[in-house]
């Protein structure tokens, strides 16, 4: 019987130092795969919040543009709203201060007017509605030069879009304080006019400043909680046609466009 001689192949392998070297490769390209996920992640919430304050705005713009008084559930939203005032006579500054608005209390011009509290979206339009200047009677006035309020209006918003369980009813205090919320500068400016223009106060430069403002609504967000703020910041602006008409309430002004033109259809 033959025994026939086994012939052994040499077969070849990674050594240590090859795999040492895929592993480092493989190491280097997770840590650039980890490092781009958190701006992913970033941008994902930029967007989402850019979209929220797109739409929160076309409401806000809309209900102060037309004067509204029977959407409450703004009060759902809008849990606080200050007038940081600056007072001026003829001869310049006099004195300056705050009013707080808030649902449960309110406080203008150093006393308690709980009747002004957020419990209707008339007392929300009506102050965001406030012009930038008013006189020392708290009525419009296109300018200061004989005196009066400098007003800056900021609202505290938790947002209206969004996911629906920050949505209110909303009876856990940790979950509402945590919902994206932001603020709103609102400056209801009168027309530009040239005050060095002879015709400053012609009747036609009376009229147009009265009857034409520019609404500016800035949104500055996230609201932090500690009370800062985020970097996102934007502007949206508006042309409205129509007067501001002051409305007396329990001694406090609020205030609503009112358009000057009726037209009687067929």
């Amino acid at each position: 019987m033959k025994i026939r001689a086994q012939h052994f192949h040499q077969q070849s392998a990674f050594t240590m130092i090859e795999v040492a070297i895929s592993l480092a490769i493989i190491g280097i390209a997770l840590v650039g795969i980890i490092a781009v996920l958190p701006i992913g992640l970033r941008t994902q919430r930029d967007n989402r919040e850019s979209t929220v304050i797109n739409q929160d705005a076309t409401v806000f713009i809309e209900d102060i543009r037309n004067g509204s008084r029977g959407a409450d559930d703004l009060t759902n939203y809008v849990y606080l709203i200050t007038n940081s005032w600056t007072l001026f006579d003829s001869a310049g500054f006099v004195k300056s201060g705050g009013n707080n608005y808030a649902y449960t209390a309110a406080f203008a011009y150093g006393t308690s007017v709980p009747s002004m509290a957020l419990t209707n979206d008339a007392h929300i339009v009506g102050l965001l509605s406030t012009p930038e200047f008013t006189d020392t009677s708290f009525n419009p006035t296109s300018n200061l030069f004989n005196g009066g309020y400098s007003n800056h209006v900021v609202a505290y918003v938790r947002s209206i879009s969004g996911p629906a369980a920050e949505k209110p009813p909303q009876d856990n205090p940790l979950l509402a304080n945590d919902s994206f919320s932001y603020r709103i500068f609102c400056v209801n400016a009168p027309v530009a006019t040239d005050t060095n223009a002879p015709n400053l106060n012609s009747p036609y430069t009376k009229q147009l400043s009265a009857n034409l403002h520019e609404l500016r609504l800035t949104f500055l967000w996230p609201q932090l909680p500690n009370g800062g703020l985020g970097t996102g910041h934007q502007t949206y602006r508006a042309l409205v046609a129509g007067r501001i008409a002051p409305t007396n309430s329990a001694g406090q002004f609020l205030y609503f466009y009112k358009s000057q033109s009726v037209t009687n259809a067929p």
